[in-house]
């Protein structure tokens, strides 16, 4: 077995993925690992009796800088983990496991087809007996965990040590609550995640915390909550990530791998919540993990209807491929379609739908043409957009059509939106008589911009 002395500054992840690279697989020791780390330890102090003058042993705590010993090993439940010994008294010792490292394993053993999505699950052929098969990591489990691998290894307290009541008590250090949210458009998820930022940067103030915790936070006299709260936007390469911050814990939300959404509550004392440290307490911290995470998501539900509408619109303003089927585009702003649009919506309130005859009545004076010149060939192509779009569908054993739910959503908003908004905004912008209050805001929008651009030059 290999003993290897870390140098400063070097990953422990990555010594330990090399030996992993080239182990067979099997439950045992990877290799121990040395390094000088600064801890909380007990000391003694002499004093001295004021009195009598005698001196005395009096013990303190304070911190040392001592050897601390990793024993990186590989369990046949729990996958890949350390325990990290110190060298100096209270001889504290701290265990670092992976539930999904576990998660992956028992789902592999129970015969459930899995794709890993690095620390969790890209897919899964039977997500209800997978969720069952999380659900049964709890206390216990670690616990005899724990006590195996102290029981095979060297530690501080011997045998005898053991029997006179000496030996390691399993407290939560740190617990990290994860959920992962896999993205059948991971663009649109990147979309959202982005919309979510900028929409939630604020989500770290008080008031705004507390509902994401379901905690009362006071701001000012004798009561008020200790910590720090405030949400911080990070930037690895060219994804971003949300940081929100309560006491010693946090929320982190970022976009994984360009698939997933991935909400991560991480309890750093979890007497911030009035729960106590001991391991028996997991149940009450993976119930204020967890709903850290949904009560979150439930806050940013609103900018997820972005995403929403920027899907729903594009199924329409762009071609679409329906069972090797091509319909060009209905373009937001194009005449014909807007046209084809308006039309529709006359037919939704008949019983037994419409055919392409019924169409051209009301399509041709939208196009200023007669009737005459819309042919059956252009027609039916225009219906045939329509269908592959979703917007109408065929009457079964007929060639007739009936308007679509989302047809008839879409067929509104679209025509709304250009012929009382884009249209008459744009003509008021274009006016250089009107005066109102679209013409003034852009108006000061204007100046603001021109007084940017000499500033700039002036610094130039």
């Amino acid at each position: 077995m290999d003993l290897v002395a870390f140098r400063p500054g070097e990953r422990k992840d990555d010594v330990t993925h090399a030996y992993l690279a080239v182990h067979d697989g099997s439950e045992g020791v990877l290799y121990v690992g040395r390094a000088q780390e600064k801890t909380p330890v007990f000391r003694t102090e002499k004093r001295r009796n004021p009195v009598t003058g005698a001196t005395y042993p009096w013990l303190v705590r304070t911190t040392a800088l001592v050897n601390h010993f990793y024993v990186y090993a590989l369990d046949d439940d729990f996958g890949p983990f350390f325990i990290k010994f110190c060298t100096y008294f209270p001889y504290n010792a701290k265990v670092c496991l992976n539930g999904n490292e576990w998660a992956k394993r028992q789902a592999a053993k129970a015969g459930v087809a899995f794709e890993p999505l690095d620390n969790g699950f890209a897919s899964c052929a039977e997500p209800a007996r997978l969720q069952r098969l999380c659900d049964r990591l709890d206390a216990p489990k670690i616990d005899r965990f724990v006590r195996k691998w102290l029981a095979r290894l060297p530690h501080p307290f011997s045998a005898a040590d053991r029997r006179a009541g000496y030996r390691y008590d399993i407290s939560v250090l740190q617990a990290e609550f994860s959920l992962t949210q896999v993205l059948d458009r991971p663009l649109a998820g990147r979309v959202f995640f982005e919309e979510v930022i900028r929409e939630n940067l604020d989500i770290g103030r008080p008031d705004r915390i507390s509902l994401v915790f379901d905690r009362r936070i006071a701001r000012r006299g004798p009561f008020a909550t200790p910590g720090r709260f405030r949400t911080r936007v990070f930037t690895d390469g060219v994804t971003p990530s949300l940081h929100v911050e309560y006491k010693s814990s946090r929320v982190k939300q970022y976009h994984k791998e360009g698939a997933a959404l991935r909400t991560e509550t991480t309890i750093n004392d979890a007497r911030d919540f009035g729960i106590g440290k001991r391991l028996h307490n997991l149940p009450a911290l993976r119930k204020v993990g967890f709903s850290a995470n949904r009560r979150l998501l439930d806050v940013q539900r609103i900018s997820h209807d972005p995403t929403i509408g920027e899907s729903a619109f594009s199924e329409v303003a762009q071609p679409v491929v329906v069972a090797g089927q091509r319909a060009p585009a209905l373009r937001f702003g194009d005449p014909r379609a807007h046209a084809l649009l308006s039309a529709i919506v006359v037919f939704r309130l008949l019983p037994n739908g419409f055919a392409s005859r019924d169409i051209r009545a009301h399509l041709a004076p939208l196009l200023g043409v007669a009737p005459d010149a819309l042919t059956s060939g252009r027609l039916t192509y225009d219906l045939r957009r329509l269908r592959l779009h979703g917007l109408i569908e065929r009457v079964p054993h007929s060639h007739r059509y009936r308007v679509t739910d989302a047809g008839l959503r879409t067929a509104v908003f679209f025509t709304r939106a250009y012929n009382r908004l884009l249209r008459t905004s744009l003509a008021e912008l274009h006016d250089p008589a009107a005066s109102t209050a679209l013409t003034r805001a852009f108006a000061k929008l204007n100046s603001e911009i021109d007084h940017l651009v000499d500033r700039a030059r002036l610094a130039a």
